[in-house]
């Protein structure tokens, strides 16, 4: 091992000098110090080329009063600095504190999550032994938008927001990294049969951006059987680009089924800006015990090296990382007495790979990063505003009588510019007309009033509209406007309508 400590001090001392970049690094709570200070002493061991600047963020500032949980020198320095080393934070319980994950990735447009996750067999344990898959997902949109509301005693919602510009960037990402690493194909997950306009248009973009790369495989997947499937045969799939609340389930079930969640980490990437941390959340449990894992924010800091154009440092520090799972040497959560050589704590485990820094692993496969940096200039297109044209409203009412003929039977006669009642849906379900009455209802109504045969209507004729409606004592809780679109209608049927 001497041999090896003395070719580690060696290759330290050889990096050759290039300009040092500046970054961000938060410690977090529970086992993030341990596991940060682990991987800063692999990074400083190696000769990457670093200036870092510390910032406080989590618990602490969460306790202090605010809600976000990071502070105005916070964001300076991130907005300084643009790349981001974050350990994990915890989120106090109640209070109305915001995830700050969530926040810094929308803040910052940060818009790419992108988690390799792969397996390691034998050394690691796992069902898939030949594993070797990208997540890619969608970071700012979807359901993550984040906006609620309680509309009745019985009804909450939450709106799911898919753009064409987010979704192009997103999938326009996933191409680009399958081409830039060499990899074969990309595949869609949705859940386009249900949703068919939110999810529609991300399928429908994948379909349109896939056709500008010719020699990269490309399938889609309803996310439920794609699901099953990831889950029972890995080896079939290569980038998987997905929107936000799929892609957030899916990330963590495919780097489980590697073997621990506590070996991925992942990127943030937007335009100019980055955020690397390790996917496991802070385990206050064991903080300070010396037990964590800290693999998953070290791969991190690899994707950070590459991104930032020091592919020498990050090729150095994955191989050395893979030397030291391959001989061996393991944190508790996957030590194996069948594999295993030595069980090692949270700093054991940083001065094994430190040691076999200039190593290669002798039986998985070593990496290269020796392209250069995998940073993309993604812009979304411009389109042509489509042609719209209003032609009714979907009014919805807060009404506790549970009888949509009763409902019925105050709106039916109200006709404004033409617009008069068409249908009237309870949880998206058609009950009126011809509704069966074994279909539970809440006080939760769509009324969709809309002008047939389908003509123009002004706005102040949905204003008066929900006027006649106020007059009756009906409660009016919110109303969404029904477009064409280029002639087509911009809103989904009911369903059974």
């Amino acid at each position: 091992m001497n041999d090896q400590v003395t070719l580690s001090q060696k290759q330290h001392a050889d990096t050759k000098i290039s300009t040092v970049t500046k970054i961000t690094v938060a410690h977090g709570d529970g086992i993030g110090p341990e596991i940060m200070d682990a991987t800063l002493r692999i990074l400083h061991a190696s000769g990457a080329r670093l200036e870092t600047e510390e910032i406080e963020i989590g618990e602490k500032v969460y306790l202090s009063g605010n809600t976000s949980g990071i502070g105005n020198q916070a964001w300076a320095s991130l907005r300084n600095t643009r790349v981001f080393l974050k350990a994990p934070i915890t989120t106090p319980q109640g209070g109305g504190y915001k995830s700050l994950n969530v926040t810094a990735r929308k803040v910052l447009g940060l818009y790419a999550n992108v988690r390799p996750c792969v397996s390691y067999h034998p050394f690691v344990h796992t069902k898939h032994p030949v594993m070797d898959v990208v997540i890619i997902r969608e970071n700012e949109e979807d359901l993550y938008a984040g906006i609620e509301h309680q509309q009745t005693d019985e009804v909450v919602q939450c709106l799911k927001l898919i753009s064409r510009p987010g979704t192009e960037k997103i999938v326009r990402y996933a191409f680009e990294y399958a081409r830039a690493y060499g990899r074969r194909k990309v595949t869609c997950f949705t859940k386009d049969n249900i949703m068919k306009m939110t999810d529609g248009i991300f399928h429908k973009i994948f379909d349109e951006i896939g056709k500008e790369y010719p020699e990269i495989g490309k399938e889609h997947w309803i996310v439920d059987i794609g699901a099953a499937k990831l889950a029972e045969t890995p080896e079939v799939f290569d980038v998987i680009v997905m929107p936000n609340l799929y892609g957030d389930i899916l990330s963590d079930v495919a780097a489980q089924i590697t073997g621990s969640v506590g070996l991925a980490g992942s990127a943030n990437i937007g335009a100019g800006f980055a955020m690397f941390e390790a996917i496991h959340g802070s385990a206050p449990d064991i903080a300070g015990m010396n037990k964590a894992n800290p693999s998953g924010l070290i791969l991190a800091a690899v994707q950070m090296l590459v991104y930032i154009g020091q592919a020498d440092v990050a090729e150095k520090i994955h191989n050395a990382w893979l030397r030291t799972i391959e001989d061996g040497v393991h944190t508790g959560d996957v030590y194996n007495e069948a594999v295993s050589m030595e069980r090692v704590g949270t700093q054991e485990f940083a001065n094994a790979v430190i040691v076999r820094l200039g190593l290669k692993p002798q039986q998985l496969p070593a990496v290269s990063y020796m392209n250069g940096s995998k940073s993309f200039d993604i812009k979304p297109r411009d389109i042509a505003p489509a042609v719209r044209e209003l032609v009714g409203a979907d009014i919805f009412l807060c009404f506790k009588e549970k009888d949509p003929e009763v409902l019925a039977s105050l709106l039916k006669d109200i006709n404004v510019s033409g617009m008069q009642l068409q249908m009237i849906t309870n949880r998206g379900t058609k009950v009126w007309p011809n509704g069966f009455p074994e279909t539970y209802c809440t006080d939760h109504w769509r009324c969709r009033f809309i002008r047939t045969p389908q003509q123009g209507v002004s706005n102040q004729a949905v204003i008066d509209l929900m006027q006649k409606i106020h007059n009756r004592r009906l409660e009016v809780i919110k109303t969404e406007h029904l477009y064409l679109m280029d002639g087509k209608p911009a809103f989904s049927a009911g369903q059974g309508q």
